[in-house]
């Protein structure tokens, strides 16, 4: 899984531009290391991760290619998705070609 793509239930402005679609790529490991920290944090009490909101904005913002201000636009229940997408980028291994 090289992209996601996420239908915006409310559009975004970016580049001056409506966006109605989001198309996150995957990050690189040399953007995980500038970034300095996981888009997700495991939880004590049990193996499911907890997503760390400012950091995951952070990737969600460079994947999508888009401004921090336009992730602040999200409808917050699209900014959940592109969360959770950007973190699946770190648990699924890509081809093994």
């Amino acid at each position: 899984m090289s992209e996601v793509r996420i239908q915006l239930s409310v559009p975004i402005k970016a580049h001056g531009e409506e966006i109605t679609e989001l198309v996150l790529r995957k990050p690189s490991p040399d953007e995980a290391k500038t970034i300095g920290v996981l888009p997700y944090r495991m939880n004590d009490y049990s193996s499911i991760p907890d997503i760390n909101i400012s950091a995951a904005c952070r990737y969600v913002s460079l994947c999508a290619g888009i401004p921090p201000s336009s992730v602040d636009q999200m409808d917050i229940a699209d900014l959940n998705t592109a969360c959770w997408a950007v973190t699946g980028f770190f648990w699924q291994r890509g081809s093994q070609t």
